[in-house]
């Protein structure tokens, strides 16, 4: 997948210094988790990442610079759930706009609905959410969960 700014790929394993980077990170990690270390940013790489079906894939810009990731995977069968993380000298730029417009027409050629999870705490996703057209559906996990239906 491309946008007029980004690149969304596959990761390789070289990708896991530029991930530890990221989710090493306590301004980024501030609404998702605590911030991980070296061996947990391991584990999650190969369970996420690494898998012939990844949940997350890598975004870098159109220099080949790592930006960060996206999450785009199967969240039931009529849906797949969105979102993204990105390193915060990359935030403000509108990218998480940008990627979430280009997973919308990746999900309506699937012909799949399309879920964002976030705490309620994270304005910046809400508001991502709510000017694509996404719906609050409620609460799970302790997670505000939106919604577009597309079909």
């Amino acid at each position: 997948m491309q946008t007029k700014r980004l690149v969304v790929r596959k990761f390789c394993e070289n990708d896991i210094q530029n991930l530890y980077a990221l989710i090493s990170d306590v301004d980024v990690m501030r609404y998702l988790e605590p911030p991980y270390s070296w061996e947990k940013t391991e584990e999650f790489i190969k369970q996420t990442a690494l898998q012939e079906t990844p949940l997350i894939y890598a975004v870098d810009d159109l220099a080949g610079n790592f930006i960060g990731y996206v999450i785009y995977h199967e969240y039931d069968k009529d849906s797949y759930e969105i979102g993204w993380v990105l390193h915060k000298y990359e935030w403000h730029k509108g990218y998480a706009q940008e990627l979430t417009e280009a997973m919308i027409k990746g999900a309506m050629k699937k012909r799949k609905n399309l879920i964002i999870e976030c705490v309620p705490e994270q304005t910046t996703t809400k508001g991502i959410a709510l000017n694509n057209g996404f719906c609050f559906v409620g609460h799970i996990d302790h997670c505000d969960v939106y919604k577009l239906t597309l079909f």
